[in-house]
């Protein structure tokens, strides 16, 4: 058994909350300086350098790259052999939760209740997802979420029968009805299977594989690619001036299903799609 105190799980949330706002993920970076270079549009060629801009400044002046700093999401695989010690471990979350957004000058965008609308004035709580695995390890994953493009995002109960068509019609109205909303080019997470609450999990999971990635499935794989070419070929484009450049990436997770269900969620997330993680 392996001890890990609360102060070093706090420490840790509070640099991934600054890390992840100031640092834009090398995957999309990459992404961005392939999709500039790829465009034909001048005005969307002329955008994406504006993207990539903006990245190196809130890299180089420690500031973060998007207004919206995001309600924090917090990923734990936590190891079957450890032991949090010193306090409790979502306690423990929201503590580095709270130090980051103040320390770190981020904006605080969370209310205590939907209906009232009270600020809690340091961006807790998280929404905290823990998954336990084999090991002595834990591994923290921060991502904070924008509500322009979460705003977007859908989830819906398909029918057996609608298929693969069923769901590629469903994730092409969703980026369709989106538009330039998310601030895209976007990423799109897609979940597939499970139940209602657990596709939109894995919606919101598939966002944090690197876009270079594609799923080990290759039917899923290949589904993934045909995706994008789809929403490329819808021509929103960057920030929607048009271009080919709508999407970065389609990521895809499945889970088994019931026989009588086909759930699919889309998480539609902008071009800045932070997550930064970490293992104690």
């Amino acid at each position: 058994m392996r001890e890990i105190h609360v102060n070093e799980i706090i420490n840790a949330v509070r640099d991934l909350c600054i890390e992840a706002n100031y640092y834009l993920n090398e995957d999309i970076k990459n992404a961005f300086l392939k999709s500039r270079d790829e465009e034909s549009f001048k005005l969307a060629k002329d955008i994406m350098d504006i993207l990539i801009k903006n990245a190196e400044i809130a890299k180089n002046e420690n500031m973060p790259m998007c207004q919206d700093t995001g309600m924090t999401v917090v990923f734990l695989e936590v190891g079957q052999d450890v032991h949090i010690v010193g306090g409790n471990l979502n306690d423990a979350i929201n503590e580095g939760v709270r130090r980051g957004y103040i320390e770190g000058y981020l904006r605080k965008s969370v209310v205590k209740d939907p209906i009232d609308r009270e600020n809690t004035k340091d961006n807790t709580p998280a929404v905290i997802w823990t998954n336990i695995i084999p090991g002595d390890k834990l591994k923290i994953t921060v991502v904070p979420k924008g509500f322009g493009s979460e705003n977007m995002s859908q989830i819906k109960m398909l029918k057996p029968a609608d298929g693969v068509e069923g769901v590629k019609d469903f994730v092409l109205k969703v980026v369709k009805e989106a538009g330039p909303n998310p601030c895209p080019p976007i990423i799109v997470g897609v979940g597939i299977g499970g139940t209602f609450e657990l596709s939109a999990y894995l919606a919101k999971k598939a966002l944090l594989r690197p876009i270079d990635k594609r799923n080990e499935n290759p039917f899923y794989a290949k589904l993934e690619e045909e995706l994008l070419n789809l929403i490329n070929g819808l021509g929103i484009g960057p920030q929607g001036f048009g271009g080919r450049t709508t999407a970065l990436a389609v990521n895809i997770e499945t889970f088994a299903t019931h026989i009588a269900g086909l759930p699919v969620a889309v998480n539609i997330s902008c071009h800045a799609t932070r997550h930064a993680e970490k293992v104690l």
